[in-house]
């Protein structure tokens, strides 16, 4: 008789199968950090590889902020030649380098894990990487967004795949449900101290903000993860019509974008949101820094049709209504 699968196994194989995240031959980079999730993600994968058909290889960031930090990485290590993975990694003065760059720790600590895995990735040929968010770290994002202010792309939370190459086969998974997968396995995953500590927003939405919550809904992780798809869904569909209405109704030359007024304002003010991010994104590959107050200048700017008139958004971009038309023109 074959071995029932664990609850939190089950709810893996059912994540890549429902999102499509593996694919026979796929190569996946795996980020590990010795901690529960990513250790038990590390398991997985490796258990089920030959019925997902594809190979893995271990990559670990060693941020150098905690003084038992090397004995993670060593950890990882040692479990890597216990499973025959093949193990990459990377030392980083995390805090230092933020320092230096001006940005949070937080921040730069995830864009070097990132450029990590991409450099891995491309040695050693992998076309995945599989992270270990779980449905924890979903409802907190959720919620850091919400407070923050986001629209609804931040309320889309982290999703199962993104690019098609960022995968999460965890994220449908508790942090309780992760913990019991290690606890039945003897997997003795590092412990990461500064988890604990409200230092960081995220901490304090986990330690402090979620247990409050869960006296009204003790479900709330649950709840979140189907308001996130939810969110997805509709958002999906808001994004085919704003495709839809750029690739029928705008005019397109190197550097620029234009829209006829009139076919511009003749859209619900969702609609114009929307297509404003879509097309700034088109035309300088991201809307990093774009506020919604910005949008609204734009949206305004349309409606007011008085020609010649242009506002740089930007060091990137600007915008003119000059001929009965909308122009987003990059600055060179």
């Amino acid at each position: 008789m074959a071995q029932r699968l664990d609850i939190l196994e089950e709810k893996f194989l059912n994540t890549i199968k429902e999102n499509n995240l593996i694919e026979p031959e796929d190569v996946i980079v795996v980020g590990v950090s010795g901690g529960p999730d990513s250790i038990s993600l590390l398991y997985c994968l490796n258990k089920f590889k030959k019925i997902l058909k594809c190979k893995i290889v271990c990559a670990h960031v060693n941020h150098l902020i905690r003084k038992d930090s090397t004995e993670d990485e060593e950890f990882v290590e040692n479990v890597c030649k216990e499973l025959k993975i093949d193990f990459y990694k990377k030392r980083v003065e995390i805090e230092k380098l933020a320092k230096d760059l001006k940005k949070g720790t937080e921040e730069t600590g995830r864009e070097v894990r990132y450029n990590f895995f991409d450099e891995v990735s491309e040695k050693v040929g992998a076309n995945k990487i599989a992270i270990a968010h779980n449905q924890n770290d979903n409802a907190e994002t959720m919620l850091l967004n919400l407070i923050r202010g986001t629209g609804l792309k931040g309320l889309e939370g982290i999703q199962p795949m993104e690019y098609g190459k960022y995968i999460r086969p965890f994220i449908n998974i508790s942090r309780e449900e992760i913990e019991n997968y290690c606890n039945k396995y003897n997997l003795k995953p590092r412990i990461d101290s500064t988890n604990k500590e409200n230092i960081y927003n995220r901490n304090i939405i986990r330690n402090e903000i979620l247990p409050l919550i869960k006296e009204i809904n003790p479900n709330v992780e649950q709840a979140l993860s189907r308001a996130s798809k939810i969110i997805k869904e509709e958002n999906d569909y808001i994004n085919e019509n704003v495709e839809k209405i750029f690739l029928e109704k705008s005019h397109t030359a190197v550097g620029e974008s234009s829209f006829y007024l009139k076919d511009f304002n003749n859209n619900s003010k969702t609609i114009k949101e929307n297509l404003v991010i879509y097309t700034i994104n088109k035309l300088i590959g991201t809307t990093r820094n774009i506020e919604k107050t910005n949008i609204d200048d734009i949206i305004k700017l349309a409606e007011n049709n008085i020609g010649n008139k242009f506002m740089e958004i930007n060091k990137k971009i600007k915008i003119l209504v000059k001929n009965k038309k909308i122009f987003f023109i990059t600055i060179n």
